[in-house]
C-alpha cells in the first residue's frame, strides 16, 4: 500500500488545470492545414497509401493467376488421368475380346473335329 498522499484539493486543480493547459497550447501549436509542410507530409502519406493498394492489387493478381494455373494443372492432371484410364479399359476390353475370340475358335475346332470324326466313323461303318 501506498504511502498517505498529503495533497489537497488545490494542489490536485492546479495540477489539473496545468494538464488541460498544456494540452490546449499543445494543440495551438499545430501548424494549420494550409501550411506547405502539412501539405507536403499528407501527399507523401497518400502516395504511401495508394504504392500500398498498388502492391495489394499486385498480389492479389498474383494470387488469382497462381489458382488459375493450379486450376488449368489439375484439370489438365485430370483429363491425362481419364484418358490412361480409358486406355487401359480399352486394353482390357480388347484382351476381353480377344480371348472371348479366342475360346471361341478352339469351341469351333472341338466341334469341327467332332463333326470330322463323325463323319469318319460313318464312311467307315458303310
Amino acid at each position: 500500500m501506498s504511502a498517505f498522499d498529503y495533497r489537497n484539493f488545490d494542489d490536485r486543480r492546479q495540477n489539473s488545470q496545468n494538464a488541460k493547459a498544456a494540452l490546449l497550447a499543445k494543440f495551438k501549436a499545430r501548424p494549420p492545414s494550409d501550411d506547405p509542410d502539412v501539405i507536403a507530409k499528407a501527399k507523401a502519406r497518400a502516395d504511401i497509401a495508394k504504392a500500398r493498394e498498388e502492391r495489394a492489387r499486385e498480389r492479389e493478381a498474383a494470387r488469382i493467376a497462381a489458382e488459375l494455373q493450379a486450376a488449368e494443372e489439375k484439370r489438365q492432371r485430370e483429363e491425362a488421368e481419364l484418358a490412361a484410364q480409358l486406355a487401359r479399359e480399352a486394353a482390357e476390353l480388347a484382351a476381353a475380346q480377344e480371348r472371348k475370340s479366342a475360346e471361341l475358335a478352339a469351341k469351333k475346332a472341338q466341334r469341327d473335329a467332332r463333326y470330322a470324326a463323325r463323319k469318319a466313323n460313318v464312311k467307315v461303318k458303310r
